[in-house]
């Protein structure tokens, strides 16, 4: 099953390399990069059908005019420019948040804990499969609390949320061999964890 399972997503990216031709390039990129308007024109028309899109065109064109009059900066100049050294501190924090928040380790071990949960090994690798399709759909979830939440109250909560998850599962991990009801409390907390990585980071 597994080879099976591995070789499906060979199945997208085969659909996408036969449809890719067909579609249209981007109107914005035929317009801004190209300076193609009548391919631009076309574009729209093969996307949204016939009628007037002169009021996508313009807006184009003024995405353009904006795009000529900003400055692009090296990599040099960001790190010196002042006005952009806040947004730079943030963006470097939850990257290095992202790659240290403990997930790769939760996957590396998770077999382990599962293993030591008394799964049967044959059901051990299915155990593994729902982990990830609960971070498959919690990032779905994400995208419909973002724009109630915003992205700062989901990114604090997460964090805090799975902080709080690895101390407690520190705590039964240690525990296990004392009480064997541990065991399924650390296959809890490990789901809860990648819940709340897929909702929040």
């Amino acid at each position: 099953l597994w080879p099976w399972l591995l070789a499906s997503s060979g199945l997208s990216a085969l659909v996408q390399l036969v449809t890719l031709p067909f579609f249209p390039d981007s109107p914005s990129y035929l317009l801004i990069q190209k300076g193609n308007e009548e391919a631009c024109r076309k574009a729209i028309r093969k996307l949204w059908g016939e009628g007037d899109h002169q009021a996508e065109i313009d807006d184009i064109m003024k995405e353009k005019g904006a795009m000529t009059s900003t400055k692009t900066l090296r990599v040099l100049e960001v790190i010196k420019e002042r006005s952009l050294r806040w947004q730079l501190y943030i963006l470097m924090t939850v990257m290095t948040t992202l790659q240290l928040c403990g997930i790769n380790a939760i996957y590396f071990y998770s077999f382990e804990v599962f293993r030591t949960a008394k799964f049967e090994e044959y059901l051990i690798p299915y155990v593994s499969l729902g982990v990830g399709l609960c971070e498959c759909l919690s990032s779905i979830l994400c995208s419909t609390l973002i724009d109630r939440f915003g992205r700062k109250v989901l990114l604090w909560g997460g964090y805090s949320l799975m902080g709080s998850v690895l101390a407690l599962l520190t705590m039964t991990l240690s525990l296990q061999h004392r009480f064997f009801w541990m065991h399924y409390f650390s296959v809890i907390l490990i789901f809860l964890f990648v819940v709340f990585y897929g909702i929040g980071p």
